[in-house]
């Protein structure tokens, strides 16, 4: 559907701009771009812009001077930043501007357009908001002057504040007929809680203060079940003669009274209260958002100095809700997000404020507390609660919940430096394995800057091409002959050198960044092995590491056939490796995305078998044809020990189930011989070869090292 709003997208790097343009383009929006702030202030001042979407770093006019711009020149235009920063201080100086809000690189398409149109509603919200302002601006000032057949009460009060004259619109706005008002006592029409303001207008002491005076009152309806009515009340004290006639000046025997409008307010106060509301809560789930938390806690901490007692700050991030909102989609994320901040309020003590801070992540400040114990009850409170799955349309859904501690004040004496360090334990506790809690210590600031350092150089390594794969053989005893290549990515660093994936895949993975990570490893791999098959080298599969959220994408099936075809490889060729928790993760997707890579002909092979905690049933259930036999277990057989125990089950158990066995890190001699021995046959580790580039595999295939050669053999 073709939307009317005019979309600036800005950004220095062609290809991000033409992706944009793309995205917004193909959702409807009319679009025009930048090349550049330069480019982009030029833009703004030839085009009425409703929004932009702006990225920060940018060589020459950045995203901080673009925004200036806005605010300087007074533009209404909303600001959408995105951008590859990833600073926590950057983040946060750009949302305490004009920003409507913040999405980093690289983006979720879904994500980015959610956020546009939330803005977009926004900004429309405020727009009609504006509108009835103004249509009760104009209204006020006619209203002045159609006293008679005004649509505001008119009235007037004697001097013990009993009524003497009220006009018509009382009956359409209270339910009273004006005959049943006469007489009767402003107390009586006052709402109980507004009986002390209505007093200073009023009473006999008002009116013998000759000044207006104006206040907001509430009065009720007479059938008492509709809500009181909201009005502003405007006042002048006025002298009645004896005849009741209503005189400005004395000229006899007077009494002194008052005249006054009371003009209904409360559709105005409605609309004030759902922008204050808005203003500060997530529409979402009802929670305080990021200004109202940062609001509270700046008291808190002002009240915690003062008191000298201490307070918690918790940072809480839900565990694989990107993976919901991927898999299932924006309706069951957002549903998630409300059902998970319910949970969460039932955990809290009184006077604890829970808040959403973005996407899904939430802040939790504790006001008082004795100690850390405390935090503790709650944070483990909270772990347990979600634990329970969360029913959706029939279906249950799992998260977990990672949570960082600040303590006031041995963590912080400020409400920035409270938040960001209870985000650097949280972030803490993710890499360690998350769905747990974890207290703030000085030692975090170092890692969590090591890891942001990694985050940022992983992204320039994805555009930069730094990646590489090595690739290691598996060998078939029996014949010497190579039967499959193990593909291992690694990081060759501009100025670290080549750095092992067990520093950075777990980075990745937290990030999302495993996902455009292992489709270059799957285009790579498989474009690698389409060019042996050019060189005549056949019977030789290539075998791939996935990880659960590669799995579990929407479009992972897609993906593989798509690159199948484009290498003209069949399915026979791959082989992928998964291990044993990433499918007790989520069992029936799993089960349902695997049943499709063996449609596609593609092999699957249960890495690292033995070491997860999960029931061998599934072993039925899953289309598998090979189990590797941990490294760790391969390691047990020595030649005057007898802690091979779990090799020979593991190997029974394959031979049992007519599966297909791999040792890995085969190291030595004696544990050749004793597996082979044992049964399996095909094996891979450093006594066949280390993981090698490209061109010493290709050597190894045209010269297997083993193919003349008899390998060991048990004397």
């Amino acid at each position: 559907m073709q939307r009317n709003e005019l979309v600036l997208v800005v950004d220095d790097q062609p290809r991000m701009l033409q992706s944009l343009q793309d995205l917004m383009v193909g959702s409807g929006y009319n679009v025009i771009t930048a090349l550049g702030g330069q480019q982009a202030t030029e833009r703004l001042l030839e085009h009425d812009v409703d929004l932009m979407l702006l990225d920060l770093k940018m060589p020459g006019f950045n995203g901080h001077q673009v925004m200036d711009f806005v605010e300087e020149r007074e533009l209404n235009t909303t600001v959408i930043v995105v951008s590859g920063e990833t600073c926590f201080d950057a983040m946060s100086q750009v949302l305490k501007s004009r920003a409507y809000d913040y999405i980093r690189k690289p983006y979720v398409p879904e994500d980015l357009l959610h956020t546009v149109e939330n803005a977009l509603n926004a900004r429309q919200l405020e727009c009609q908001n504006q509108v009835i302002n103004d249509r009760l601006a104009r209204s006020e000032k006619l209203h002045r002057y159609l006293v008679n057949s005004s649509p505001d009460i008119v009235y007037m009060i004697d001097n013990k504040g009993c009524f003497t004259f009220v006009n018509d619109r009382i009956a359409e706005l209270l339910g009273y007929d004006k005959e049943e008002l006469i007489g009767m006592h402003y107390r009586d029409l006052v709402f109980i809680a507004d009986a002390e303001q209505a007093s200073y207008v009023f009473s006999p002491r008002a009116a013998a203060d000759t000044s207006p005076r104006n206040v907001e009152l509430r009065f009720k309806s007479r059938d008492g079940d509709r809500p009181p009515r909201f009005f502003e009340i405007k006042t002048i004290p006025i002298e009645l003669q004896a005849d009741d006639e209503a005189e400005t000046e004395s000229d006899g025997a007077t009494e002194v009274g008052i005249y006054g409008v009371a003009r209904d307010i409360s559709d105005r106060k409605e609309a004030e209260r759902t922008i204050n509301f808005q203003a500060y809560h997530d529409l979402l789930t009802r929670l305080p958002n990021r200004a109202l938390f940062k609001d509270r806690l700046n008291l808190a901490v002002a009240q915690a100095k003062r008191a000298g007692h201490q307070m918690a700050v918790m940072f809480l991030d839900l565990d694989r809700f990107k993976l919901v909102n991927d898999t299932l989609g924006h309706i069951y994320g957002d549903e998630l997000l409300q059902l998970v901040s319910q949970s969460l309020q039932d955990c809290l003590r009184d006077g604890d404020t829970l808040a959403r801070f973005g996407g899904d992540e939430f802040t939790l400040l504790m006001p008082e507390v004795d100690s850390k114990d405390d935090a503790t009850v709650v944070a483990k409170k909270i772990i347990e609660r979600l634990r329970q799955p969360f029913t959706i349309e029939g279906q249950e859904i799992y998260v977990t919940i990672s949570v960082g501690i600040a303590m006031y004040p041995q963590d912080g004496s400020s409400m920035d430096s409270l938040v960001k360090n209870a985000d650097i334990a949280m972030y803490h506790i993710k890499g360690r394995g998350k769905n747990d809690y974890q207290f703030y210590c000085r030692e975090m600031n170092e890692a969590t800057m090591q890891r942001l350092s990694l985050e940022r150089d992983m992204r320039k390594a994805l555009e930069s091409e730094q990646f590489v794969l090595h690739f290691q053989p598996q060998i078939d005893v029996i014949s010497g002959r190579i039967v499959a290549f193990e593909a291992l990515v690694r990081w060759q660093h501009p100025s670290l050198g080549m750095i092992s994936p067990t520093d950075f895949i777990s980075v990745a993975e937290e990030t999302g960044l495993i996902l455009p990570l292992g489709e270059w490893v799957l285009r790579k791999a498989c474009s690698v092995l389409s060019n042996w098959r050019e060189q005549g080298i056949h019977d030789v599969r290539m075998a791939i590491n996935l990880s659960s959220m590669q799995i579990e994408h929407k479009n992972f099936i897609g993906l593989v056939h798509e690159v199948l075809r484009e290498n003209h490889l069949s399915g026979h060729d791959l082989e992928m490796e998964i291990t044993e928790n990433l499918i007790m993760q989520d069992m029936e997707n799993s089960i349902k995305k695997l049943m499709q890579l063996n449609e596609l002909g593609v092999q699957i092979a249960i890495d690292d078998f033995g070491t997860g905690y999960s029931s061998l049933s599934y072993l039925q259930k899953l289309p598998i044809h090979t189990l590797k036999i941990d490294r760790s277990f391969v390691n047990e057989i020595e030649k005057d020990g007898d802690d091979a125990c779990i090799v020979d089950a593991v190997i029974a158990m394959a031979s049992g189930l007519r599966l297909n066995l791999i040792a890995e890190g085969v190291e030595d001699e004696y544990q050749v011989e004793y597996l082979r021995d044992k049964g399996c046959c095909e094996m891979q580790g450093f006594y066949f070869g280390k993981p090698a580039p490209e061109k010493e595999s290709v050597a190894l295939l045209l010269n297997p090292p083993f193919a003349d050669q008899r390998l060991p053999s048990v004397g």
